[in-house]
């Protein structure tokens, strides 16, 4: 068994009497994509704010790429390598389309932050960030605002912007929200592909998406991992049909 790039051990977060995350214990493992599913309130994405370091846990370990983050905020955790994809859009919407996924290259390209105008002739920057538009399916998209075009574009220049950070491991959360079946089916396609580059943590709905994808699956209930296998284990799981998918299953 390949060693786990990213590791959390028994992480626990408590807000007043609200216990969000319960003794979580998991880990990714190169080349895989591990989907973490759950009912809403299950403290998902509260999980995913502790990886990426936006909250800091009350307690246990997150290591990542052999290293303990526990005290890293979520500039360095996305400087060593840890890229992350939001539930509700992070881009900047009056920046064009490449402007976005430049400054994302910009950020690890070791050069100090300059106005845009002489940055946007900048082939070490365009080149980059030219090339990710082009394999999302969004360089015909690079000179629009980004609040001009559809949320599935959105979604896909996430992707862009997640990619020039030069990621070891992609955190997604909810990558599929609000997209129809075909923008979904692309995604999915495209994250299949995604995982020989980094290992993926994804947090999704759309079961047929996790199904699809996951190499295995933890299923996070009031804060607490009842179960991680494969995804023949986790339908056949009498626990997990209980607590989340149902009929899904």
């Amino acid at each position: 068994m390949p060693d786990a790039i990213l590791s959390l051990s028994h992480i626990t977060k408590q807000f007043g009497s609200l216990l969000a995350s319960d003794d979580v214990t998991l880990d990714l493992r190169p080349g895989e994509i591990h989907a973490l599913i759950g009912p809403n309130g299950a403290g998902k994405s509260t999980l995913i704010k502790q990886i990426a370091g936006e909250i800091k846990s009350d307690s246990g370990d997150i290591h990542f790429n052999g290293q303990q983050i526990n005290e890293l905020d979520a500039v360095a955790r996305s400087r060593m390598g840890l890229a992350r994809t939001f539930q509700v859009s992070s881009l900047m919407p009056e920046f064009s389309v490449l402007q976005n996924v430049m400054l994302a290259r910009q950020s690890v390209s070791g050069k100090v932050f300059r106005f845009f105008r002489p940055v946007l002739g900048d082939k070490s920057l365009v080149e980059p960030a030219m090339a990710q538009l082009e394999r999302v399916g969004l360089a015909n998209r690079a000179q629009m605002r980004a609040a001009d075009i559809s949320h599935g574009e959105r979604r896909q220049l996430e992707m862009a912007v997640a990619l020039a950070l030069e990621p070891k491991a992609f955190l997604l959360d909810e990558p599929m929200a609000g997209m129809g079946p075909e923008g979904s089916k692309r995604l999915t396609g495209f994250l299949d592909s995604l995982r020989a580059q980094a290992p993926i943590l994804l947090v999704e709905h759309d079961m047929d998406a996790v199904f699809a994808l996951a190499d295995r699956i933890s299923v996070l209930v009031y804060g607490r991992i009842i179960a991680t296998g494969t995804v023949d284990e986790i339908r056949g799981n009498e626990d997990v049909k209980r607590a989340y998918l149902g009929e899904e299953a």
